[in-house]
């Protein structure tokens, strides 16, 4: 998933500061959110998930959420 954040700053930079962006550059632009959109969703519904399992003290769902949103956030540290 970092990839496509870096892409997404590529592509932003160039609209941004040098000139228009291609119509494919657009395209790719548009995934690079639908990506981004799609990864917020998905954490979220986990931290929401999280909030639930908490409140009905269930550790062992607890804990496979929190494996979840672990895996999640190692792929960006």
């Amino acid at each position: 998933m970092w990839g496509v954040h870096q892409r997404l700053a590529e592509l932003r930079n160039i609209e941004k500061n040098h000139r228009a962006l291609t119509e494919e550059e657009k395209t790719e632009l548009n995934i690079c959110l639908d990506a981004n959109l799609n990864l917020c969703r998905k954490v979220a519904y986990l931290k929401n998930q999280s909030l639930l399992a908490t409140m009905t003290k269930d550790k062992d769902w607890q804990f496979e959420i929190c494996s979840q949103l672990e895996e999640i956030y190692t792929v960006f540290h």
